[in-house]
């Protein structure tokens, strides 16, 4: 990889290797390599697990009201290999990757490949800079899709949340008691609390009861304090 190459990657990395021949490694396909021990592989494997451990330490540390099963489902998410290409590829890591001839037109050069190309780059600058170092790039680069990994887990795990608070605080699961409806049958809208050992919380409007539960779940989690109350700003 000659001096032009590595500049680009280390500004794309945003990191500056001691070892930028470390670079040749963790950028060269097995397609394209003498043997399968020279190739980026094994830089692959060690990227993976890196990777893991940084996404679990974050998502333990930030959402400490998450039991294992939603950690696991955000993790799986921003691990999975869909959202290593989409981030590999969004930082055109691809096109440093040295494959064989006839690979740069194979649709694995945006999926497979494109997520080893990410893998390895976390275990070059795991090798060259250390944890901290690689921690550093990993939350940069995965900051964003966290942020929307777990939007999309909240939003669906209000009433979850809320039953599991209940389970462990009382052995008793909430109940959502309609307060009111309005609109013709083809256009409802209802009205919901979600009630809690004969307590009733904020009663909301949604334009499905399911909806209208979610609301009220959220509601009853700020109340208790569970999840902060949203703000104008958020």
């Amino acid at each position: 990889m000659n001096a032009e190459t590595v500049q680009q990657l280390q500004q794309i990395l945003d990191y500056p290797f001691k070892d930028p021949q470390i670079l040749d490694e963790a950028f060269l396909h097995s397609s394209a390599a003498n043997s399968r021990l020279r190739s980026n592989e094994r830089m692959e494997f060690l990227g993976d697990s890196v990777l893991s451990l940084v996404i679990c330490d974050t998502l333990f540390r930030r959402f400490p009201h998450y039991l294992e099963g939603d950690l696991t489902k955000i993790k799986s998410r921003l691990v999975s290999r869909k959202t290593c290409a989409d981030i590999a590829n969004e930082l055109q890591l691809p096109s440093f990757m040295r494959v064989g001839k006839g690979m740069e037109r194979t649709r694995a050069m945006s999926g497979s490949v494109a997520a080893a190309s990410l893998e390895s780059a976390i275990a070059a600058i795991y090798l060259d800079g250390g944890m901290k170092a690689a921690e550093t790039f990993i939350l940069r680069v995965f900051d964003t899709m966290i942020a929307e990994a777990d939007a999309e887990q909240h939003q669906e795990n209000f009433k979850s949340l809320l039953q599991q608070y209940c389970q462990r605080q009382y052995s008793s699961t909430p109940m959502y008691e309609l307060l009111d409806e309005k609109g013709p049958d083809h256009n409802k809208c209802f009205k919901i609390a979600a009630v809690i050992r004969h307590h009733r919380y904020l009663g909301v409007w949604g334009i499905t009861k399911k909806e209208a539960e979610q609301r009220a779940a959220y509601e009853a989690l700020v109340e208790i304090g569970i999840i902060p109350q949203k703000t104008e700003s958020d």
